[in-house]
């Protein structure tokens, strides 16, 4: 049985042993790039023969493409899945006659590039297991993108094998505490060796999983700095999603997504799209939510973020989730998947704090540096402006207020057309705050309906989101 009652977390010889001593785990293991270094523990700690059916290493890519097809690369998401179906089938279809009642199966897979006798590889794979919770049950399957921070093969090599067997032991532990798995993943390790950017649940033992949570679990743990989902639910890879693409970001609490929003990502992505750089090519659009606005009111709310998340699913957006609040580590992490133009989408009040010196106290370089690093890829920023109710006055890049000390590093951003403006903005939108809608939601004041985009007041209204329980008040005011 795997169930540890101890309360103590089993190391990795103790979490492989515990799987080959339970008999009704029965599966194959098939890893492709840095070695079969995940069934290796399983050999070494004693008992394989009552868990392991087979253990394959295709490492030929001919002889690879021979089994399990071709695929665009050999390190990537799809060539991992055909491994997992090929080879759960195969158990399934030799063993079933034989010990189906009894017995559940399993195919663990990974597909790595580990660090090569040169060096210089993207040391990254993906890892997975397709299996049954429950002799003769549907099917269940975990997949996770890992990336190996050791500078040394061998290490990496180590790392991989801990992880697999890390999840291994998680699927058949833990598959009804989804949250203890992912906590899991990286007993053994540390964050300085592995990051994980990527999990998805998927299959019957997970059919209540929302994977958006999931991925920001791995943030919120410190497994990876970002995470990444689509507007229809789906986790993203960074690497996969972002590869050779344009990306423009606009940061923000979409707490909802407001009509303001959208102006700003919309008139900046036209600017972008006319780049020389940019122009004809597909432009990823992402709207970020960082950590530290997520916790902004203590602990996480996950209700409160699965709001924020439908409401920019209703707006067709991707979602990254990220732990870099300070702009110029953002920069850097979307510098490691493309090589193309990147831009940053801000209103005037936030880009007056990005030249806030308090942000930067924990560089040697100061401001200076942080603007080094941020702009050093040739980081373009747009400047969305800033309406002051009183007096109707536009604050923009051109009387934006700096401090005397910055006003020429300002000026030098500003003339080599690091910032620029926006000025082709929706004027009705400049007197949009989320603040007067979240207090308009609260006060059964209909008119914040036309301050959202139509499909973000559908689904605030349907499912209640943000406390809205107005739908049949018989007080509310005609639109």
């Amino acid at each position: 049985m795997l169930e540890n009652t101890s309360g103590k977390t089993l190391d990795t010889h103790q979490k492989a042993l515990s799987v080959n001593l339970d008999n009704r785990r029965y599966g194959t293991f098939a890893e492709i790039g840095a070695g079969q270094e995940v069934v290796r523990w399983f050999f070494r700690v004693g008992g394989a023969a009552g868990t392991i059916a087979k253990s394959m290493s295709a490492y030929d890519m001919q002889v690879s493409d021979a089994i399990y097809g071709r695929a665009a690369r050999y390190v990537c998401r799809e060539r991992l899945q055909a491994m997992l179906d090929q080879e759960h089938a195969l158990n399934i279809e030799r063993l079933t006659e034989a010990r189906g009642e009894t017995s559940t199966f399993f195919a663990f897979a990974d597909t790595v590039a580990a660090r090569g006798y040169r060096g210089g590889s993207d040391c990254h794979g993906w890892m997975g297991i397709k299996f049954q919770a429950h002799p003769r049950d549907e099917d269940s399957q975990i997949i996770l993108h890992v990336r190996m921070l050791d500078n040394e093969m061998a290490l990496q090599q180590e790392a991989l094998g801990i992880v697999g067997v890390n999840l291994v032991y998680g699927a058949f532990a833990y598959h009804h505490e989804p949250e203890m798995l992912v906590d899991s993943l990286l007993d053994g390790l540390s964050t300085s060796r592995i990051e994980i950017d990527m999990i998805e649940f998927s299959g019957i033992a997970f059919r209540r999983v929302d994977n958006r949570l999931m991925s920001l679990k791995l943030v919120e743990l410190g497994l990876s700095g970002a995470a990444m989902f689509a507007a229809n639910g789906e986790v993203l890879q960074p690497s996969e999603f972002l590869y050779r693409k344009p990306i423009l970001v606009e940061r923000g609490s979409f707490r909802p997504v407001c009509n303001v929003n959208v102006d700003m990502l919309r008139s900046a992505n036209e600017k972008f799209s006319e780049l020389p750089e940019v122009k004809g090519k597909n432009v990823a659009q992402i709207m970020e939510i960082t950590m530290r606005n997520l916790k902004a009111e203590g602990e996480i709310d996950r209700r409160d973020f699965l709001a924020r998340a439908d409401v920019m699913a209703a707006c067709g957006m991707n979602v990254l989730i990220s732990d870099y609040f300070e702009y110029y580590r953002l920069a850097a992490y979307l510098a490691r998947y493309t090589k193309e133009k990147i831009a940053i989408t801000m209103g005037a009040a936030s880009l007056v704090q990005l030249f806030d010196e308090k942000y930067y106290t924990q560089l040697d370089g100061g401001i200076l540096e942080s603007f080094g690093r941020l702009f050093k890829n040739d980081l373009k920023i747009y400047c969305y402006p800033l309406k002051n109710r009183e007096t109707d006055e536009l604050t923009t890049c051109e009387n934006l207020e700096i401090k005397p000390e910055l006003k020429q590093l300002y000026g030098y951003l500003m003339e080599r057309g690091g910032i620029s403006d926006l000025d082709n903005y929706n004027p009705d939108c400049l007197a949009i705050f989320s603040r007067d809608v979240l207090r308009k939601i609260g006060e059964c004041d209909p008119s914040w309906e036309k301050m959202v985009p139509e499909s973000v007041a559908e689904v605030i209204k349907k499912r209640k989101f943000f406390d809205y329980q107005c739908e049949d008040d018989p007080c509310r005011l005609p639109r």
